[in-house]
C-alpha cells in the first residue's frame, strides 16, 4: 500500500533517517561498548538503557525505510484537481460557529502538525473536507458536537 507524502514531508524523512544512520545509531554502538567494559551485565543500568534506546533507533530507522519505500509523494504544486480539496492542498476555511478563519494543508501522517497548520489526510476534518470545492460547506463530528466549515480557497502549493 502505497504511503501519500508530500516532497517536503519525504525530504524530512530522509534527513532523520540520515541523522538515525550517521549520529544516533553510532552514538548508542559506543555507550553499548562503553557500558560492556563495565563489567556485570546483569545490573548495568547504562547497558539497559542503551539498549532499550538502540531498540527504538533501529526501529524507527525500519519505519522510515519502509516508508520511504512505499512513498507515493505528491508535489502540490503540480496538481490539477479544479479547485477541489485533494491531498496536499492548502484549503482556507471560516468556522461557521465562531467566524474564525483557518488554514490547513492536508499531508501524510507523518508531516502532520496542528501548529503549523498541517492536518492528517486521516483526521475527520480532512476526511470531511476531501473532494469539496470553494463555497462548499464540511461537516465534522467533533466532541463537542457537529462543527460546520465553508471553504473559502484551496490552493496548490
Amino acid at each position: 500500500m502505497a504511503t501519500p507524502m508530500t516532497r517536503k514531508g519525504a525530504e524530512q524523512l530522509k534527513q532523520e533517517l540520515q541523522r538515525l544512520k550517521t549520529i544516533e545509531r553510532p552514538a548508542v554502538i559506543q555507550a553499548i561498548a562503553e557500558a560492556r567494559a563495565q563489567g556485570d551485565l546483569s545490573e548495568n543500568a547504562e547497558y539497559d538503557a542503551a539498549r532499550d534506546k538502540q531498540g527504538f533507533i533501529e526501529g524507527r530507522i525500519a519505519d522510515i525505510e519502509g516508508k520511504l519505500g512505499t512513498a507515493q509523494i505528491i508535489d502540490p504544486s503540480e496538481l490539477q484537481a479544479d479547485g477541489r480539496v485533494v491531498f496536499g492542498a492548502t484549503v482556507e476555511l471560516s468556522d461557521e460557529s465562531s467566524g474564525d478563519e483557518i488554514t490547513y494543508q492536508i499531508v501524510g501522517d507523518d508531516e502532520a502538525d496542528l501548529k503549523q497548520g498541517r492536518i492528517s489526510i486521516n483526521s475527520p476534518i480532512a476526511r470531511a473536507l476531501i473532494g469539496k470545492e470553494s463555497g462548499e460547506v464540511a461537516q465534522v463530528a467533533a466532541p463537542s458536537g457537529v462543527r460546520r466549515y465553508e471553504i473559502l480557497a484551496v490552493h496548490y502549493r
